[in-house]
């Protein structure tokens, strides 16, 4: 597995927002061709798939081999047809042969190659380390060789978007060529990007010819949005309460979640001299009950305004949740009962001690971040309020990464790859950047975790994501080791022209990216 622990030691992309001004010309829909989008952050690296773009939603500019539907079952798109060896260690994929790039030459096998290639040169978060070669069979058929099998290497194949050898060098990522649906017509930096749509596009047409991405801070996209500047328009849940004329607001489930960090072993160094671990949060009885003590149906009620829903692991409304580990939380007498049967009593303060300790830990969030302050002062009042005390500390980044070894931090993660499980959960991960950070281990549970990694589809290897979760008698949920405390999955609230339909769209992944965009041809101009 030591792909896999190259590949976690990297971090995860981040987009940037500009506060800068509209552009003057920036104008509302004004006939079937254009639109106007603030829907997310400027990519700080630019649009190049072999480093990143696209992995959170629509690559726009490339074509992927496979995709996702609206269900989140696989389709195809530069392939036609790919087939996986008994052993896993194969993947024969069939290219169509009338699709093109943006400057009309054709999309080859030696196109796709060239990509996966170039992505693995590039050491970045792209998922290609696995690869041992890669085999041309044909113009439109090759085969990737793995090293060992990866059952997740399908989520890859939907991710990562084509290149044309032909025309990719240093300046790529600023002005990229694709088979996509649209191709860049100028971007400005910390201003917008422009692009039209792809008339070599092999597949649907898009009905909007034209679309505009401004970059801009929340508050001026919102200003933009009510003075009839923008047509799509994102914002947070602290803004969602708007109205705005000529827009319709639609709020999407997602698997955005939020959830506290609680590290796993008691307090100690690692190999490094860092601090890991606490004394307190190393105690299943406490996380358990603080599982159990808090109620986070209110808290959906009351920090996201209804605009969420209550989660229990990283993967809900995944194919690959294990539904067992829903609990019935917000029970404050039986987190007292899970804490008194080992051995805690409550104080003359009424927070519990244990051998002279007392429940008492200090949990951390970015000060950056209004939603994670919020749900960590409610998430401490419900916990102090119950008898385990809880103190809230704002910090930088840079502050966290040197406290989240030893320290609960309110997290978010949620990705449509199952990867993400093992990046989370699995112990040749710990302390790893972000991943698995609270330096949690279980043997049976690595062993579930490589055994979904080596299945030989996707569907076998539900059976052992799920497993990893809970399988009756340990697992990483709450109903097992209980690392987290899972707290909410975010609805991602948008606003839309009225004269603008964009479809039913599939659970939204962690905010990065534009993912609303993934069915973007479909998107259509109503009366």
């Amino acid at each position: 597995m030591r792909f896999y622990v190259i590949l976690f030691s990297l971090m995860l992309l981040v987009f940037g927002c500009s506060n800068k001004e509209i552009p003057e010309e920036t104008k509302q829909l004004n006939n079937e061709k254009t639109l106007t989008l603030a829907i997310g952050g400027e990519p700080d690296n630019g649009f190049d798939p072999t480093t990143g773009w696209g992995r959170y939603g629509s690559a726009l500019f490339q074509s992927t081999l496979l995709a996702y539907n609206k269900d989140l079952e696989i389709t195809y798109d530069l392939a036609t047809d790919y087939h996986v060896s008994e052993d896993g260690r194969s993947w024969t994929v069939a290219l169509r042969e009338d699709a093109t790039f943006s400057d009309g030459e054709s999309v080859t096998a030696d196109d796709v190659i060239f990509t996966f290639e170039t992505a693995q040169q590039a050491q970045s978060i792209v998922d290609v380390a696995n690869i041992a070669k890669i085999e041309k069979v044909n113009d439109f058929e090759l085969i990737f060789h793995l090293s060992e099998p990866q059952s997740t290497f399908v989520h890859t194949l939907q991710t990562l978007g084509i290149v044309p050898e032909h025309a990719y060098d240093s300046g790529y990522s600023q002005n990229p060529i694709g088979s996509g649906p649209y191709q860049l017509v100028e971007w400005r930096k910390g201003e917008q990007l422009m692009v039209e749509s792809n008339p070599h596009y092999y597949g649907k047409e898009p009905e909007f010819k034209q679309l505009t991405f401004l970059f801009v801070g929340e508050d001026q996209a919102l200003a933009a949005a009510k003075a009839g500047q923008v047509d799509v328009l994102s914002v947070p849940i602290t803004m969602s309460n708007q109205e705005i004329e000529g827009m319709n607001r639609l709020s999407l489930q997602s698997v955005d979640n939020r959830g506290v960090m609680l590290p796993f072993p008691p307090a100690s160094t690692n190999e490094e001299g860092e601090q890991i671990g606490n004394d307190i949060t190393s105690d299943l009885a406490i996380r358990r009950a603080l599982n159990y003590a808090v109620d986070r149906q209110a808290i959906v009620d009351g920090v996201l305004d209804g605009e969420g829903t209550v989660a229990y692991s990283s993967v809900d409304q995944l194919p690959w949740q294990n539904p067992e580990v829903i609990i019935e939380d917000g029970d404050p007498n039986k987190a007292e009962q899970i804490l008194l049967e080992a051995g805690w009593q409550r104080g003359p303060d009424d927070v519990f001690e244990k051998d002279g300790k007392k429940a008492s830990l200090t949990l951390y969030y970015p000060t950056d971040d209004q939603m994670r302050q919020s749900l960590s002062l409610v998430f401490a009042d419900m916990a102090t309020e119950f008898g385990i005390e809880v103190k809230t500390k704002g910090a930088s980044w840079n502050e966290i990464e040197k406290q989240m070894h030893e320290h609960p931090v309110m997290m978010g993660w949620g990705s449509h790859n199952p990867l993400e499980l093992y990046s989370l959960y699995h112990s040749d991960i710990r302390g790893m950047a972000y991943y698995n950070a609270n330096y949690y281990q279980n043997e049976k549970v690595d062993h579930y975790l490589e055994q979904a990694l080596a299945a030989s589809s996707e569907e076998d290897a539900y059976k052992y994501w799920k497993l990893a979760q809970w399988d009756g008698e340990t697992g990483m949920s709450v109903l097992g080791d209980a690392p987290w405390v899972w707290l909410v999955n975010l609805n991602h609230i948008y606003f839309i022209n009225e004269q603008v339909e964009i479809g039913e769209q599939k659970v939204q992944p962690h905010g990065h990216g534009w993912p609303i965009t993934d069915f973007i041809t479909d998107w259509q101009l109503i009366d």
